[in-house]
């Protein structure tokens, strides 16, 4: 059993390093940050403060690893890192074999509608919007 329980300390070490990581990037990004990444994914802001949580056991989905590397401008030392880190954490996920079509995050300027429900409201529809059509053209 200490072997099983040394592996499972390496592995919320890892897990721990890796949210570490996100955080710092988060935390030297201008403001807003967060909420256009929250946007990005389709997510609530508060997942990716839980996303970035170094003592929340919740992981990082490995579908968002590429976005979130886009859109907080990750360097290539931080990728390095934040990947050698996820790979021992999560072991048999497997980054970038996803028969998934490779997604990138595209930013729009939409006019705020002066209320903060109807700008949540149009922020799920256009999000809504982008997965539809992103099962669409894997349909075809």
């Amino acid at each position: 059993m200490p072997h099983a329980a040394n592996a499972l300390a390496l592995k919320a070490e890892a897990l721990a390093r890796y949210k570490t990581i996100l955080r710092e990037v988060l935390d030297a990004r201008p403001s807003g940050t967060r909420q256009r990444l929250a946007s990005a994914l389709g997510k609530n802001r508060s997942f990716i403060t839980q996303m970035a949580n170094s003592a929340s056991l919740v992981p990082v989905p490995a579908q968002h690893i590429a976005a979130i590397f886009e859109l907080c401008r990750f360097s290539q030392t931080q990728r390095e890192a934040f990947l050698a880190a996820y790979h021992v954490a999560h072991p048999r996920r497997l980054l970038g074999r996803s028969s998934a079509p490779q997604m990138r995050v595209v930013s729009l300027n939409v006019p705020d509608l002066g209320d903060s429900r109807k700008n949540r409201m149009l922020d799920a529809l256009l999000s809504e919007m982008t997965k539809h059509i992103s099962h669409i053209l894997r349909d075809e």
